[in-house]
């Protein structure tokens, strides 16, 4: 058999570091569910009993060990519960990719079952990026960029991948006008306050009687 779009997702997420993927079965990821099986737990699929306790679960995972944190749900009903635990980690700057199944993309636009405006619902929450696949050579880039913006904005993104796509035969972007050719690895940058501004803040704390600070301890550990 060869490589699907599926298949390939879930080899670059691997690539990526990916270990685990935390999810909830559904008709709309059922190419992706068939690629994690054959894929033999790389990464492993973390199922839980409900769409927003994967997000939620993702978050957590980004806050204890520092990695991007994956969570995965089918179109329709199952993306929506994805939201609430995706504004948590939006809120508390966690690096969290949403992978979510769509209609096919003939059906897209005809009020199909379960068939919800993804790119609108996610406006929001991922608005650092969202974008929807359409055809299989964009999946390299998709998923390259989704989690080097999470990583880099410590935030939000989303992938949408319609059924259909899931289990077409994966492609490599050509070398031509108009396509994208992306790589993987992300450098996370040491910033360092000016000295004025070092200044400023030790005159402000100088000046106080009874200073408090409250401060976040991050930690990246491998699992």
């Amino acid at each position: 058999m060869s490589e699907t779009v599926a298949d390939f997702l879930l080899k670059r997420l691997g690539e990526w570091g990916v270990k685990r993927i935390y999810g909830f079965p559904g008709d709309g990821i059922n190419g992706i569910l068939a690629a994690l099986e054959r894929a033999g737990d790389k990464p492993k699929l973390i199922q839980v009993r409900h769409e927003e306790l994967a997000a939620f679960m993702a978050c957590a995972h980004a806050k204890f060990t520092g990695e991007v944190g994956v969570c995965m749900a089918t179109s329709g009903p199952g993306a929506i519960h994805l939201l609430n635990g995706l504004y948590d980690a939006k809120m508390d700057h966690q690096p969290v990719v949403a992978i979510v199944g769509q209609s096919a993309r003939t059906a897209i636009g005809g009020r199909f079952q379960q068939e919800v405006d993804l790119l609108s619902l996610f406006k929001d929450v991922a608005h650092e990026y969202v974008e929807m696949a359409s055809v299989p050579s964009q999946m390299r880039h998709l998923v390259d960029r989704a989690i080097r913006i999470a990583k880099s904005e410590r935030t939000v993104t989303c992938i949408i991948v319609p059924n259909d796509l899931q289990v077409l035969d994966a492609e490599e972007p050509e070398r031509a006008h108009a396509t994208i050719h992306s790589g993987l690895g992300y450098s996370t940058p040491h910033v360092i306050p000016t000295k004025a501004d070092l200044q400023r803040a030790a005159d402000i704390l100088n000046q106080g009687k009874k200073v408090a600070m409250l401060g976040k301890l991050c930690t990246s550990r491998s699992t």
